[in-house]
């Protein structure tokens, strides 16, 4: 589920592109804190868009400093922490846990089962500490278990369920004043992601005949369903995009609408190029073999 929500760091200024590499470093630290040097295994740039998020929304005030980073030893490292960045961190171990339980469940995966036991005290501390997140994150992948399992096909369904989930973990302050466009912007965030997951595993799904609610789609018409998946993914975005323009985010602006404007599609078009160079080279092959079925043909 991780691994879509990026900047496009080519377009970020270098100021810009040195605040969100610091609250990535500020997320590792706590992470470290949070579960341990285990915990550090779980830093993404999905969870670090968050953080930026409610810092900016929030104007909540940095704890900085800099350090030599052990995977980066050649230089000092600027990090940022604040409130948001120890939520964050939190909601990224209840996730986490989960996700290697599904898994667990569905592969029986030995090593998920250990990641499990590795992180079942920091998931069972932080689940008290927000009960109201932990229980929407395990209701949820309980439905979209369920929902795989009796292999639903209404699209908006199964990806709503995944948008329920992140719509509850972007509610850091459920009194305050910015909960329901927090809730909203979560609920189609989590959209997009379930359903770019699904976009980017549709292949190698309907090869091995897994769960996706997209392979209809894509067995029908494999010409239209690159345009299908755009503007579905386009939609999600969009209800992301207009939440975000409602809410009064002037810290950190910038960074947050080259995410979302431009960022968030580089995976899109990764896979997007890789898939059609892939099936231009089959077509050649393809090409090559019925030419030359044709000069035997001709031979005999």
């Amino acid at each position: 589920m991780f691994g879509y929500i990026n900047a496009n760091k080519q377009d970020l200024s270098k100021k810009d592109m040195e605040i969100y590499q610091s609250y990535y470093c500020g997320l590792c630290r706590v992470l470290s804190k949070r579960g341990g040097r285990k915990g550090q295994m779980l830093l993404n740039y999905d969870v670090a868009f968050l953080v930026i998020l409610l810092t900016g929304l929030y104007e909540l005030e940095d704890s900085r400093d800099r350090l030599i980073c052990p995977m980066h030893p050649a230089t000092r490292r600027t990090y940022r922490i604040n409130e948001a960045t120890e939520y964050a961190a939190d909601m990224n171990i209840l996730l986490s846990y989960q996700n290697f339980a599904d898994d667990y469940r569905d592969e029986g995966s030995a090593r998920k089962r250990f990641l499990m036991k590795m992180f079942r005290k920091d998931y069972e501390r932080i689940f008290a500490a927000y009960p109201r997140q932990g229980r929407a994150i395990e209701k949820c992948m309980r439905e979209l278990w369920e929902a795989e399992e009796r292999h639903e096909d209404n699209i908006d369904v199964v990806a709503g369920i995944t948008g329920e989930m992140l719509a509850e973990i972007f509610v850091w302050k459920e009194k305050g004043m910015w909960a329901n466009e927090l809730r909203n912007m979560g609920f189609y965030m989590g959209k997009f992601i379930y359903l770019m997951d699904a976009y980017e595993d549709v292949e190698k799904d309907c090869r091995n005949g897994n769960y996706n609610v997209l392979a209809k789609t894509y067995r029908n018409d494999r010409e239209e369903f690159d345009t299908f998946s755009r503007l579905l993914l386009t939609s999600m975005l969009g209800e992301c995009a207009k939440t975000f323009e409602r809410m009064p985010v002037v810290l950190h602006a910038s960074i947050i609408r080259n995410i979302l404007y431009s960022g968030i599609w580089t995976r899109f078009e990764m896979v997007y190029s890789k898939r059609h160079r892939d099936e231009t080279r089959k077509d050649r092959k393809k090409q090559k073999r019925i030419a030359r079925l044709e000069k035997t043909k001709t031979y005999h």
